[in-house]
């Protein structure tokens, strides 16, 4: 989803902000605010409630207002006896005690009912609290909506920090940058820079753009968008994202990419979407919510008219207080507050790490995941190649036959190329290489001087019957063979190294009783070195994509879940067939986002044991919310059909429960992984 960003005349921004874009608050079709009005708290059942540009003390402000009026009205009641507290006086004071937070309650309800909501928990409240005045419980009557108000109220707080949260990571790009035009510096709008402009960035200025460092060095923090606090040394024609921080001195970079375009707002928009994405925990709570009110609705019907037919000495007052107590207590707003909320904690908690989840959904997944499998290169490795050793064949000059083959590798964009082009240097312009074939899963072909050169793997060799005396089994790493004049030359070895990470991770997947299986396409012998080194419990290699999903669907025909970690984009098959997909460095590449369910940002392996024990610890929360709730509603409901709970006990098994839920799913905020 894409939006234009506009401004009136002053230069203002009119299109949304992130809280505005978080809560959904745009416009269908273009992305952008139908008005630009104050941001609203909008609740998992769809209710507004005005909060972003109040202050705490404003949104407490009606409940202190009604628990002094009250507090007065309790003290002239029994403590201070006055002789004018009485009648109309005495309820009119009720009344204004319960104005301040019974009347935004009853807007909502009536809004409800018109929106064709009937049986919301507004109604609940207002049903059971207008009750409690009309049978002249007017203490009890404030004070349940009192308290029903005061966990509101939390509730948004508790919201507020989880945005908070994502706010942090996310709302990094400054609204202004600074570019060179003439050679003079001018400060515009930075959803109005171009493609080629040149922004210079001052040490500790941050980058609005994405683009390409024409500086020769410089260092950047990238903890907005990988969570990594370790700076980042970046030389020039590097890219460079929105976000990053410069460190020390001025540097110039070129834009390469529009405002609305940055990975950042990429990254923005995979949040929001996230937001919307339901785990089913959450999905099963909304719909049985919309189920259980109208039957609790009805049993305190039933509680208060079906007793007349059954009992001699039925007294309709206390019937009735009876079904406004189970009212009261029956309220799912518990559920429906701190089951999302613990679900956005969980999203938020992965973001401030550098982990970024696609939905809710995928925090449940990731909890119940039995099996990690991986690809190597890139992922538990760095994916940058070094050439180790060169063994030639006496007969050839070594360096002439380097030369030849850095030409002609630099016809290729893998990272072997790369490998041997930084280990050779510069090509040597005056040779002349004709009929230049890249022949897939083997290497390359040329003709040189009149002669055939092949560089490649060793069934390259045996493709074109090149007779060679050594067993390419027996070396551990990644071999180039070379053969010129249809004579075998010998080979390069290259290699690749572990991720400073990669042997914490293994070991946590273990504890946590996970298995692990790598998949790669590289040489085997290369595969199981590496597999052994780490202690991965099952490695794969020469694998063709086809191969790799035939080994993935094997794991899912045992009936166990499956989380396949790669790039995203040359494993999208296998990605596709896991149940989740976990793309290592969302920094690299925009088709990794795209791709995967979930994306580490940061290229650290280690974040995938902390991605599973974030989704455990979000389940383990949600689960402890839903049982505490249903626990604690089910003693004191039987209490209040009984006869035996009052409204006091009502307010704890309603609001005491959801504030204990709330503070309970804010903690995963404050956890370390």
């Amino acid at each position: 989803m894409k939006h234009q960003h506009k401004y009136d005349a002053n230069g203002k921004q009119l299109c949304c902000t992130l809280e505005e874009k978080i809560n959904h608050k745009t416009d269908k079709q273009t992305g952008c605010c139908a008005t630009h009005e104050e941001p609203k708290h909008t609740d998992d059942n769809g209710h507004e409630h005005s909060s972003s540009n109040q202050t705490t003390f404003q949104m407490f402000l009606p409940a202190i207002i009604s628990f002094v009026l009250l507090l007065v009205a309790i003290g002239l009641d029994n403590y201070f006896t006055q002789s004018w507290f009485t009648g109309w006086l005495r309820i009119g004071w009720y009344v204004l005690a319960y104005i301040p937070v019974g009347f935004p309650v009853l807007k909502e309800a009536f809004e409800s009912i018109r929106k064709g909501e009937i049986f919301s928990e507004f109604l609940l409240m207002s049903i059971a609290t207008i009750g409690a005045f009309a049978i002249a419980e007017f203490p009890e009557g404030v004070a349940v909506m009192l308290f029903y108000a005061i966990g509101e109220i939390f509730q948004t707080l508790a919201v507020q920090r989880a945005k908070a949260n994502i706010k942090s990571l996310l709302d990094q790009r400054p609204d202004e940058v600074t570019i060179i035009e003439n050679n003079v510096a001018k400060t515009i709008k930075a959803a109005t820079a171009k493609i080629g402009d040149i922004i210079q960035l001052k040490a500790g200025e941050k980058l609005g753009l994405d683009g390409e460092l024409l500086s020769d060095i410089a260092s950047f923090n990238t903890a907005a968008l990988t969570g990594e606090s370790k700076p980042d040394t970046k030389a020039k024609g590097e890219t460079v994202l929105a976000g990053m921080i410069n460190l020390n001195s001025v540097c110039q970079v070129k834009v390469t990419t529009v405002y609305t375009d940055s990975k950042l707002s990429k990254i923005l928009e995979m949040v929001q979407d996230a937001t919307a994405k339901k785990a089913p925990t959450e999905l099963f709570i909304r719909k049985f919510a919309k189920i259980y009110t109208p039957i609790v609705v009805l049993l305190a019907i039933l509680i208060c008219v079906v007793p007349m037919l059954f009992v001699d000495n039925y007294i309709f007052r206390d019937w009735l207080y009876r079904a406004l107590v189970f009212l009261v207590i029956s309220c799912p707003c518990a559920l429906v507050i701190s089951i999302p909320l613990g679900y956005f904690g969980g999203i938020g908690a992965a973001s401030k790490n550098g982990i970024l989840f696609k939905g809710s959904n995928f925090l449940d997944v990731m909890a119940s995941i039995q099996n990690v499998v991986m690809d190597k290169t890139g992922t538990m490795t760095e994916g940058v190649f070094k050439v180790q050793e060169v063994v030639f064949n006496s007969d050839f000059n070594q360096t002439e036959v380097l030369q030849l083959v850095n030409a002609l590798e630099s016809q290729s964009t893998h990272p072997v190329a790369t490998a041997i082009h930084q280990f050779v240097g510069n090509i040597d312009s005056t040779i002349q290489l004709k009929d230049v074939e890249e022949i897939s899963g083997h290497g390359l072909k040329a003709i040189v001087n009149g002669k055939e050169l092949l560089v490649g793997n060793f069934k390259l060799m045996d493709k074109f019957s090149i007779a060679y005396d050594i067993d390419p089994t027996s070396i551990v790493y990644t071999l180039i063979a070379v053969a010129y004049d249809k004579k075998f030359v010998g080979y390069l070895t290259i290699a690749d190294s572990i991720k400073e990470d990669a042997q914490i991770t293994i070991n946590k997947l273990k504890a946590l009783g996970i298995k692990t299986t790598m998949l790669s396409g590289d040489k085997n012998t290369v595969v199981q070195f590496v597999a052994q080194k780490l202690g991965i419990t099952n490695a794969f290699g020469d694998l063709l994509p086809e191969d790799k999903v035939n080994k993935v669907k094997e794991i899912i025909a045992k009936n166990e879940t499956v989380a396949f970690v790669g790039d995203g984009v040359n494993d999208a098959p296998v990605v596709a067939l896991s149940n989740v997909g976990i793309a290592m460095g969302g920094l690299g590449s925009d088709a990794t986002i795209e791709t995967a369910d979930v994306v580490i940002q940061d290229d650290m392996p280690s974040k995938i044991p902390m991605a599973i024990n974030i989704g455990k610890q979000t389940k383990k929360i949600v689960w402890q919310n839903i049982i505490l709730a249903f626990a604690v509603k089910a003693i004191v409901l039987v209490l209040g059909a009984g006869g035996l709970a009052t409204m006091w006990e009502a307010v704890f098994a309603d609001v005491g429960v959801a504030l204990l839920a709330i503070l309970n799913a804010v903690r995963i905020q404050r956890m370390k992984f």
